[in-house]
């Protein structure tokens, strides 16, 4: 007789519950969509707001604070609508509040720069303008985790799986991120930006509808052998409390120390777009990576316990990326100028920013699915616990930032942040553990020791090099070159004084050089004040963008007609660091009772300011810096010949080196479409070229030369004329000499080259990809080659005319 053996059926799943990777590739998706739009809407607000550390405070608040209050308010909100269908609603919101801000944000512009004004009421119109713009469309962002959540039961399993989502959405969160900074703002516009984050969330939402079509309200992930089951509900305990200071803290150091590794990491790499685009998307990589394993390890450890112990260990990795920052890093043998190609240059940088950024990014990512997971009660809500969690983390992310940015690093500087946010991550383990004492003793003696290990590494953090503020990425070929005697770190940037052998002095801002004693560098910052100042026949008021060392400033104060000098700087610590180094060289122009110095982003400053000027020179970072290129765009140039007095005179500082024929030709481009009759002239060393000052005004230039001289030939222009012989133009004709042409000749060559706008900053891009170029000499070669001798421009005796277009015909 055959005996029959029955065969149990395998465990079914619930129903849905196989549509999960569906909505895990939806959230990638989001994130994706997500971080495109940050990073257009940052380009786009900061072109109204400025660039300043407040302005980009009040950004990076708006737009954190609308996920922090769209996680709050979605698990307040009953609906019987299927959680799928409202985060397809959520995912349209978005889209259509994207192409809301990208279609009115103009419009918003100009009234916000009409109503702007000074000090604290200035700085709550741009508050208030901030979050007007991103708070709607965030509040939507943040509202679209809980609102998912809320398909997933709250058990084990279910913790875990909220947790994937918000890996997924990390995981979006680093395409969108090299997507957008790497190809789209390079390749395209910001427009096409919004189009594409559209396109993602349009697709995401028909994507979650039809699955709410195929699925139930909910689904009950029930809970395997091995998971560690989750609490059943209870009132709110000190231990759910404990969970939220916890993440709350890790999110407040998370971001924290984004801001000061970002702009640590960013002198190191060179300060470029594609520099903070790399920073970001290792740290995402890293959020990623963690927030994925902290889901996956959430169903078999107390989660609590875990969140405790990467707190731990964070604390450690802190310490680690501190350590790699100011004392590996900085001496890796690499010279960036060896590579061909900008790719290489970012394959360094992507290795450095992992190896020293990936560690702890790690643990912050391991810490939110942790943390869900220990919050969570079995049959909760889970939107209501999702949001808690992530309500939290948000907030403590936005005091972080707004924290460190504003009031830590200036006050105290990076090295003692580093040791505040150390000890924060040590203190997070402290609350996370503290309930476990009771349970187990061994407990105590780990806090113990957590405590002692923490009071070890923040002593042994240690400050980066004064090389490193003053070199950055070209610090390895700079060491023991010169010897840095003074260092200091401001609000929006850092400040190194440097002295080299023979006595020249450098003046270094965020890892570049800014200003230096040697005579080429005297030579154009004097360029760019004396032949403004010598065309105009009675210069009164003066706007200098950029103080740097003071130098073009400087020059100004040898006019006896000039009457007011603004200087509109971004950095408060720069002017009296130059002005105690370079007092000689810039005649103290900020102690001249006729300057008044104005702290701001100076395109910020001429959109709103209703002064006119009768000369305006501006000596800006280089165009490869991150956020300069808006002060190329013709949108600003118009802003400039708005702020002009007739027959006032702009000149611009464009540097030759660190520069690529395609950036030179769209800044040429650019400046000769804002003034047809501009003319350019060059600086070269030792006679090779080297920088070039543009210089425009309203009519077609007329330079009579003799009356040039006879001012100079007065008393009073003594001063002018000792200014000039110092950087060895002893004569007008010497200064005139350096032309090297207009539009009519030089159109031949850039011609063709696109016109930037603030619409379209491509040259950023641009000029970041050719930072790497010796090219002085053949720009300056290839302009000379169409230049055309003028016949028109000079005026005076024919005898003098005659000798200055010889003079001209000389430079080659």
């Amino acid at each position: 007789m055959s005996k029959l053996t029955a065969v149990a059926d395998p465990p079914q799943s619930p129903p849905g519950a196989n549509y999960l990777p569906w909505l895990l590739l939806l959230f990638v998706g989001s994130g994706c969509a997500a971080l495109m739009y940050e990073i257009v809407w940052y380009q786009m607000l900061q072109l109204a707001l400025g660039s300043t550390s407040i302005s980009m405070g009040f950004l990076l608040a708006s737009f954190m604070g609308g996920l922090c209050i769209g996680s709050i308010a979605l698990p307040r909100y009953k609906t019987n609508l299927h959680p799928l269908k409202l985060y397809a609603y959520i995912e349209i919101g978005i889209a259509i509040l994207g192409l809301l801000v990208l279609l009115f944000l103009p419009l918003l512009d100009s009234i916000y720069i009409a109503a702007s004004g000074a000090g604290i009421p200035n700085m709550i119109l741009r508050a208030m303008f901030a979050g007007i713009c991103l708070l709607p469309p965030t509040i939507l962002m943040g509202a679209s985790l809980p609102a998912a959540a809320r398909w997933i039961s709250s058990t084990t399993r279910g913790a875990s799986w909220w947790g994937f989502l918000y890996g997924g959405n990390t995981v979006g969160a680093v395409f969108g991120c090299l997507l957008t900074g790497f190809y789209i703002l390079r390749t395209y516009n910001q427009a096409t930006g919004i189009f594409v984050a559209m396109a993602i969330n349009l697709v995401v939402a028909a994507i979650a509808w039809m699955l709410s079509t195929r699925t139930p309200d909910q689904i009950s992930l029930a809970d395997e052998p091995g998971d560690e089951s989750i609490p059943e509900p209870v009132e709110e305990t000190s231990s759910g409390r404990a969970v939220l200071i916890t993440i709350g803290l890790s999110g407040a150091t998370a971001l924290g120390a984004e801001v000061v590794w970002t702009r640590l990491m960013g002198m190191l790499m060179g300060s470029t777009t594609y520099v903070f685009s790399i920073i970001l998307a290792v740290f995402l990589i890293g959020l990623a990576i963690g927030s994925t394993a902290g889901a996956w390890i959430a169903r078999s450890v107390r989660p609590r316990l875990a969140l405790g112990w990467s707190q731990i260990l964070l604390t450690v990795m802190i310490f680690w990326t501190c350590l790699t920052i100011s004392d590996s890093l900085p001496y890796w043998p690499i010279n960036p100028f060896l590579a061909s190609s900008p790719w290489f240059t970012f394959q360094i940088d992507m290795a450095r920013a992992i190896w020293a950024i990936l560690p702890p990014t790690i643990f912050w990512g391991a810490s939110f699915p942790l943390a869900l997971a220990a919050f969570a009660k079995r049959g909760g809500d889970s939107a209501r616990d999702v949001g808690s969690v992530y309500a939290a983390n948000t907030l403590g992310a936005i005091i972080g930032a707004l924290s460190v940015s504003l009031i830590l690093v200036p006050t105290i500087g990076t090295q003692d942040t580093q040791r505040v946010l150390l000890v924060l991550a040590a203190v997070s383990a402290l609350v996370a553990l503290m309930p476990e004492v009771s349970k187990s003793p061994a407990m105590g003696a780990v806090l113990g020791a957590t405590v002692m290990g923490a009071v070890f590494m923040t002593i042994n953090v240690h400050a980066v090099p004064g090389e490193f503020i003053a070199y950055g990425r070209q610090m390895a070929t700079m060491l023991n070159q010169s010897t840095v005697i003074y260092t200091r770190e401001g609000i929006n940037s850092s400040v190194a004084i440097s002295e080299w052998p023979g006595g020249t002095t450098y003046v270094n801002v965020n890892g570049h050089v800014e200003a230096t004693t040697e005579l080429y560098d005297m030579a154009l910052q004097r360029m760019v004040g004396h032949l403004p100042g010598l065309l105009h026949p009675n210069p009164k008021s003066v706007l200098g963008i950029g103080f740097g060392a003071g130098v073009s400033a400087g020059t100004f104060t040898r006019y006896p007609g000039i009457e007011h000098i603004t200087i509109c700087e971004i950095e408060p610590v720069i002017p009296p660091t130059t002005t105690k180094y370079f007092a000689r060289q810039n005649y103290e122009v900020a102690l001249n009772p006729k300057t008044k110095i104005v702290f701001d982003d100076a395109r910020h400053f001429l959109m709103t300011t209703t002064q006119m000027f009768d000369i305006i020179a501006s000596d800006p970072l280089d165009v490869f810096a991150k956020g300069t290129a808006a002060l190329y765009s013709r949108e600003y140039f118009d802003a400039v010949k708005r702020h002009l007095n007739p027959g006032g005179y702009f000149t611009l500082y464009v540097p030759l080196y660190e520069s690529d024929f395609a950036t030179v030709k769209g800044e040429l481009a650019t400046f000769f479409d804002a003034f047809p009759n501009a003319t350019v002239w060059a600086n070269t060393r030792q006679g090779q070229g080297y920088d070039m000052v543009f210089m425009g005004q309203a009519d077609p230039l007329k330079m009579n030369i003799d009356e040039m001289q006879a001012r100079l030939n007065r008393p009073d222009y003594a001063p002018v004329v000792q200014s000039l012989r110092e950087v060895n133009f002893p004569t007008v004709q010497s200064l005139l000499a350096t032309y090297t042409g207009r539009k009519a000749d030089l159109s031949r060559w850039f011609g063709g080259a696109e016109v930037t706008h603030d619409r379209n900053l491509r040259l950023m891009y641009q000029a970041g990809w050719g930072i790497n170029s010796a090219l002085a000499d053949p720009l300056y070669r290839a302009m000379l080659a169409v230049r055309e001798i003028p016949n028109d421009i000079f005026t005076g005796s024919p005898e003098t005319v005659q000798a200055q277009l010889t003079a001209i015909a000389a430079q080659h």
